[in-house]
């Protein structure tokens, strides 16, 4: 028997109904199912509730029924862990989920009989001068506070100065981010299975605003000059603000997530399909 967690959108009623019926399944089936409290209460099934940051002990398997920012907190609460997660998709990109809700009851069948793939995807870890920790599957975001001012950022790579921005904020980002934040600010669309670190400025004021595109291997430091504040988010999280010669460093985490592949729509298609293009 298998234990499986299920994170839910908590404000789509179908997604909630998807659960509901998903939880009375595998549980009539022998199997485990952990929820996140709020999505136990909304399914009534308060008796499963676990917290995020114990779910993914012992996890065979995470479900996301919601959009991108579902599967964002599903990595969150189990990638340290090892646990596959499966996406299904009642966003309207969909470029990290990639089952349809109809298909979710068979997917998960097919995934305890042992026929799915696991695509790897890199993480971020990111970590701030107060020794606050954390990782991330899209990206790091350090930004100014005032809507009419900007923010004055040094970022140094590997250990080394190379250059400060006056903008409206930096991106780092990860290949599957590329088509987040940092595509909206000018960035490149990587493959998501790439192994690269992006750094995207965003509204920056000066010559040099292009994107760059380092090796995995890579070390960045994002760190505050002047008297003017800094937001920090991870993920779409805030993580807090950074005052003078405050810093964040980013670099690829060890610990990747595993997001399960079922040999359906991959990720051209996503594309395609979220731009629009033509088969011809």
């Amino acid at each position: 028997m298998a234990a499986i967690a299920l994170f839910v959108h908590p404000d789509r009623p179908e997604a909630l109904e998807l659960a509901a019926g998903l939880t009375s399944r595998l549980v009539g089936a022998g199997h485990e199912v952990r929820l996140p409290p709020e999505s136990a209460e909304a399914v009534n099934r308060t008796e499963l509730a676990h917290l995020d940051d114990l779910i993914g002990e012992r996890l065979d398997l995470a479900v996301s029924l919601g959009g991108d920012g579902s599967m964002l907190r599903a990595v969150t609460a189990v990638a340290d862990e090892g646990v596959p997660v499966l996406g299904v998709n009642y966003g309207s990109l969909g470029y990290l989920t990639d089952i349809e809700p109809a298909a979710a009851p068979e997917a998960v069948d097919q995934f305890l009989a042992g026929d799915f793939c696991i695509e790897e995807r890199i993480r971020l870890f990111c970590r701030l001068d107060d020794g606050t920790e954390v990782g991330a599957l899209n990206e790091a975001i350090v930004e100014k506070m005032d809507s009419g001012r900007t923010v004055r950022l040094a970022v140094h790579i590997d250990g080394e100065f190379f250059t400060s921005y006056a903008a409206d904020g930096l991106i780092a980002a990860t290949p599957t981010g590329s088509t987040a934040y940092s595509l909206s600010a000018g960035g490149p669309i990587l493959a998501p299975t790439m192994h690269a670190l992006i750094l995207t400025p965003v509204a920056p004021h000066t010559l040099f605003d292009r994107s760059l595109v380092l090796l995995p291997s890579s070390e960045l430091v994002v760190e505050v000059l002047g008297d003017r504040p800094a937001a920090v988010a991870v993920d779409g999280h805030s993580l807090g603000e950074l005052g003078e010669g405050g810093s964040l460093a980013v670099s690829v985490s060890d610990r990747p997530a595993r997001l399960v592949t079922l040999g359906r729509r991959g990720f051209h298609q996503a594309l395609k399909s979220s731009f629009g293009l033509s088969d011809r």
